[in-house]
């Protein structure tokens, strides 16, 4: 193979261009696609289906950033350096989980660009470690140090829809004004990029991924298509479950003789709950309908936009969901996107306070885990585990010209890594031996371009899977599944088998009435565990949260932030979950009028503030059912001075909040509760309180900017007084 060129190798005549364009949904499970059996409008998703192929036992990893890196490398995501989610950094002694790509697996951008392309990313990144997300960099893991030419989207696992954090190529921006939602906003750049593209160098071929947030939580959305599903749930789960299930079959998107299951544990039955439970239940489901709806319509509109400027002709289209739908939103359902992923269940009475504002902008929500498994219809349990529920998602591929067979269905059995190598077959592109001047590995996909021709050609016949120590292996036909028992040692896990050619649902364990079978896939997974960088391996979970690498600038004890620094995301923000510290702000007043936020981290959902209002020192922690708050017993004086919010842990997340002006101490209160995992989704400001404040004082207030003079906001996070 010859080494990568990376200038551009001539021109393209027009009738030879073939782009191609992935568009990536998250947590939008196997049935969500009106195409896949769903009673959701996706009437674009539906035409792509209609004139191309849906793969009906494609597979990925159970969550996002594994699938993202396997798709865009052509790799398994352990070989790649990206065993777990990018938000976690385990530190050199676990090389699989670094949160980020390795040079030796150059994603399909870096590829064609070698190739004369043009690349564009959108959306959803989640490929580079959470504490890379700086407007300082380290920018080599962001879109542009990966291939891409233009990137217009968010960088971690997930932001809010109408006030994210966003980054337009390596430059954080601000997107609030009003009506902006994050869906519409990804796909009208995307558009911008193909007519300048097409208008300037219509003869150069383009690859443009977009990643929706959707159906990721916060599940936001207009009013307007929530209310196109009102009273549309109101049956519940059990009965929509089940007619998914005979569409499935009706459209063959499952076999004959797959077999309904049973309620995974932990879901009630619909009518078993009361009738306020039902009514706020069915919201939930109706506002996750409108939010895919309104996802497939921006589909909608990049599909026109692509009709209109003579592309889509010359455009692949590959449509998946990473990974199945969650569970996260537990028994109940979540309204509080912070509580959910620190593993705090809310109850239903403060759930039902949030059903008017469900899908809007005071909302942040993740339906319950019996309509999870609506979405993972007909497979058990969810994304996370290694499950079918969890593994296999939708896949549509759309062709202008290689597709003879448009809304044909293919069964072989297929891995996301499989994609990008088709590709690369369908584009008569090669795998450089060298990218950067980086020897690669070779691709672990393959082509399954036959199968656009032949419905019988193979598929897969063998695929591992890890994650969090949960194990599984698909073997000709075969699946072994390791449960892991977290704190117990990785041989002492139970194993359950399952002859899934012929049990897709996953309802017939047979690993005691097998166990030859189940001895001889435990010995596979181990081979290919070995060869695919799986070791070492760890079941931390949401702990991962908490591992701070050493080598990385989030480590440091000391920081000095000065007064205009840009919004800096939560997961690169300074490190005091836990952990006693203090935050002294040298500031200048006037006079007594001079007031506002000196550092503020987080919003209405969760966070902590420091702020002066009514000439007083105030600290406050939201952990969204309850803030904590602190007042100054005295008023702050003029002149130059210093104030501290000083944080004295005291247990396992308590501690007492102490405030000091020049020294003096000034107030104290305990604070019973804080976060163990994560703070917030909303980031640090010094000076201002931007998106959703954290504390209701100021709510109205805007950004509540302070209007003195701040010389800087030092965190000192092993300080002892």
């Amino acid at each position: 193979m010859a080494k990568i060129n990376e200038t551009i190798k001539g021109s393209y005549k027009n009738k030879d261009k073939l782009n191609v364009v992935y568009i990536v949904l998250d947590d939008s499970g196997f049935s969500d696609f009106g195409c896949f059996g769903s009673e959701i409008e996706t009437p674009n998703l539906n035409w792509l289906a209609e004139n191309g192929l849906r793969f009906t036992n494609y597979h990925s990893p159970p969550t996002c950033s594994p699938t993202r890196s396997s798709l865009l490398t052509g790799r398994n995501h352990h070989a790649v350096g990206m065993a777990t989610v990018a938000n976690f950094d385990f530190g050199p002694e676990f090389p699989n989980k670094r949160g980020r790509i390795v040079p030796e697996a150059a994603t399909i951008a870096e590829v064609l660009k070698g190739n004369g392309y043009n690349n564009y990313a959108l959306g959803k990144w989640h490929l580079s470690p959470s504490h890379q997300a700086t407007p300082a960099g380290p920018y080599d893991n962001w879109p542009l140090g990966k291939g891409f030419d233009r990137f217009y989207g968010f960088l971690e696992d997930s932001t809010d829809q109408y006030k994210p954090e966003m980054v337009n190529d390596n430059t954080f921006v601000e997107d609030n004004e009003e009506g902006y939602h994050v869906s519409e906003a990804i796909v009208n750049k995307a558009n911008q990029y193909i007519t300048d593209h097409v208008s300037i160098d219509p003869n150069r071929p383009f690859f443009l991924t977009l990643n929706f947030g959707a159906q990721h939580q916060p599940v936001q959305v207009f009013k307007e298509y929530i209310d196109l599903y009102s009273g549309k749930y109101d049956v519940g789960w059990d009965v929509i479950r089940k007619q998914r299930f005979e569409k499935q079959k009706e459209l063959g998107i499952i076999p004959e003789n797959a077999e309904f299951i049973a309620r995974n544990p932990g879901v009630k039955a619909w009518d078993e709950l009361s009738s306020e439970e039902q009514k706020v239940f069915a919201r939930f489901k109706e506002v996750y309908a409108g939010f895919l709806t309104h996802t497939d319509e921006q589909i909608g509109k990049l599909l026109d936009h692509l009709r209109a400027v003579d592309e889509l002709d010359k455009t692949i289209v590959v449509v998946i969901s990473d990974d199945g739908a969650s569970s996260r939103g537990s028994t109940n359902g979540s309204v509080n996107h912070t509580l959910s992923y620190n593993g705090i269940d809310q109850d239903f009475d403060y759930i039902l306070e949030d059903y008017d504002d469900m899908g809007s902008e005071k909302s942040k929500i993740e339906f319950p885990n019996g309509w999870a498994q609506v979405s993972n219809t007909p497979f058990k349990f969810y994304k996370a585990t290694t499950f079918e529920g969890g593994l296999r998602n939708p896949l549509i591929i759309y062709h202008p010209t290689k597709i003879e067979e448009k809304g044909g269905i293919r069964n072989q059995y297929l891995h996301v890594s499989d994609i990008t190598p088709t590709i690369y077959d369908l584009l008569d592109v090669k795998m450089p031996e060298e990218v950067k001047g980086v020897k690669q590995m070779p691709l672990h996909g393959q082509s399954f371009l036959q199968a656009f021709h032949n419905p019988e050609a193979r598929g897969r016949e063998i695929q591992y899977y890890e994650h969090n120590g949960m194990r599984a292996i698909y073997y000709k036909g075969w699946k072994a599944i390791g449960i892991r028992r977290p704190g117990q040692p990785f041989e002492n896990d139970p194993w359950q088998l399952y002859h899934a050619e012929v049990d897709c649902t996953e309802n017939h364990n047979l690993a005691e009435t097998n166990k030859e079978k189940l001895v001889e896939l435990q010995k596979i997974w181990e081979v290919e565990a070995e060869k695919y960088n799986v070791f070492p391996m760890s079941d931390a979970g949401p702990d991962g949260f908490s591992k701070i690498a050493d080598d990385t600038l989030r480590a440091r004890n000391y920081f000095v932030l000065y007064p205009g620094m840009s919004h800096l995301p939560e997961g690169a923000a300074p490190f005091i979950i836990n952990r006693s510290y203090s935050i002294r702000v040298p500031i200048e007043r006037k006079s007594g009028a001079e007031e506002g936020v000196l550092v503020a981290l987080g919003g209405s959902e969760s966070g902590y503030t420091l702020y002066i209002k009514n000439n007083r020192l105030v600290y406050e922690y939201n952990i969204g059912t309850m803030l904590y708050r602190v007042e100054s017993r005295e008023d702050v004086p003029k002149g130059e001075i210093t104030v501290e919010l000083y944080f004295k842990r005291t247990g396992n997340y308590k501690g007492v909040a102490s405030l000091y002006i020049d020294d003096c101490k000034v107030g104290e209160g305990a604070i019973e509760q804080t976060h163990p995992y994560k703070l917030s989704f909303e980031g640090l400001d010094i000076g201002k309180d931007s998106r959703y404040p954290v504390s209701p004082v100021y709510r109205n207030l805007g950004e509540f900017s302070f209007t003195g003079i701040i010389k800087k906001v030092i965190y000192d996070i092993v300080a002892e007084k």
